[in-house]
């Protein structure tokens, strides 16, 4: 039989989706699992999206439409981006996807070629670098450093600028850092972005995802911005509608209309339903989200006071998002209670499972082999149990005789 394409190659599985099934499957045999792995808000979908829906349904709304999604779709969601982004789209400017990571998906496939350089600051979530290799390009990592509390710099940017640079991803929220960047960074970012002449993919799935005053900006807003950025976000996160695979990108519009056309001879527009449900999310009361976000920011610090008081581990508390990226990394060379030696991410967080129950994603995944990330989007019953565990774990780690 003749070989698979070669780009399959450039994918592996996602971990953080490898590890959720892992949890599940063990937990459907029978065993004790606290999942704090999973990006995944455990609030149920609003009631008023959850109607829509279902009024759709009733209506018959469920036959075809245009590839890039319904009109009224396109329409509320270029109302969104004006009342909440201050920025003007045409709905033709709108792509409806079938979730965020659609998203990324079409708009890194729009701009990158075979041997383009895309700048990515690490720690990242790991679809970006894996698409931009599936596209035939080459991801370039800029480190944020611990030093630096894990925030890019733009002379990072500058300096890894070459011919072949075409376009920078940022996540602002970030996964896995909770970083939010400031609008004085992001136009920093923006002056070298402009000067050389590259495409922004800015991700702000968590943009409703904050803990501090200062609100979201999108790099999107800011001059000569718009022309070169490609909007992703979707109703996963902030309206727990996981699910319901429903995102959109925002772009310039020739952009726009060519990522239309594939998505046509691809997976054409998402579920109907899914749509009736966002313009709901999106014209409907905000409460649910505002409480889930005051919920998420309990939960933080309730796991970061235990975690402060365990040995050898660093962390910076998140400004948003719905994660702790967890420095463990003096604890390799180690063995575990039960005898296993722990030399990386990965070892650490399979000898937590296997000892503890407890499922957590390893660094490596996001770029970072000495972190492991905990999401704080489980209930409170299961983060008081899951993190003693961890603290038990810590402390019955022993520097290896061998």
């Amino acid at each position: 039989m003749k070989p698979f394409a070669k780009r399959m190659d450039e994918i592996q599985f996602s971990m953080t989706v490898e590890i959720d099934s892992l949890a599940k499957r063990l937990s459907t045999d029978g065993r004790s699992i606290w999942n704090l792995g999973v990006g995944e808000p455990n609030f149920d979908t609003p009631v008023h999206v959850k109607e829509a829906a279902i009024r759709s349904i009733n209506k018959g709304l469920t036959r075809y439409t245009t590839p890039s999604g319904m009109q009224t779709f396109k329409e509320t969601v270029s109302e969104k981006l004006k009342r909440e982004n201050k920025l003007i789209y045409e709905p033709e400017q709108i792509i409806a996807t079938s979730g965020a990571k659609h998203a990324v998906s079409n708009a890194i496939a729009a701009i990158v070629d075979t041997d383009d350089e895309v700048l990515i600051p690490t720690p990242y979530w790991g679809t970006y670098q894996a698409l931009v290799k599936y596209c035939g390009g080459k991801p370039v990592f800029l480190e944020c450093s611990k030093e630096n509390k894990l925030r890019l710099k733009a002379e990072q940017i500058s300096k890894a600028i070459t011919p072949k640079t075409k376009a920078i991803i940022l996540n602002s929220p970030c996964n896995p850092t909770g970083v939010v960047y400031s609008k004085e960074e992001l136009e920093s970012f923006a002056k070298v972005i402009v000067e050389n002449d590259l495409y922004c993919i800015s991700d702000e799935i968590y943009e409703h995802l904050i803990y501090t005053k200062e609100p979201s900006t999108s790099i999107a807003a800011l001059p000569n911005m718009q022309e070169r950025t490609i909007i992703v976000n979707g109703f996963s996160k902030a309206y727990c509608m996981t699910g319901w695979r429903i995102g959109y990108l925002a772009a310039p519009k020739e952009l726009a209309k060519g990522i239309a056309k594939v998505q046509g001879q691809t997976t054409h527009h998402p579920s109907n339903i899914s749509q009736y449900g966002a313009i709901a999310a999106l014209n409907g009361p905000f409460d649910s989200v505002i409480a889930m976000r005051q919920e998420f920011y309990e939960r933080m610090h309730r796991m970061s006071e235990v975690f402060e008081s365990i040995p050898g581990i660093s962390f910076l508390k998140p400004d948003g998002a719905f994660y702790l990226f967890v420095d463990v990394g003096s604890h390799y060379g180690k063995k575990t209670e039960a005898g296993t030696l722990v030399s990386n991410s990965i070892d650490f967080c399979k000898a937590l499972l296997d000892e503890q129950g407890l499922v957590i994603v390893p660094g490596i995944s996001f770029g970072d082999d000495s972190c492991v990330r905990f999401s704080f989007t489980a209930a409170l019953p299961t983060i008081s149990v899951a993190v003693p565990k961890f603290k038990e774990f810590i402390e019955g780690m022993k520097v290896s005789a061998s």
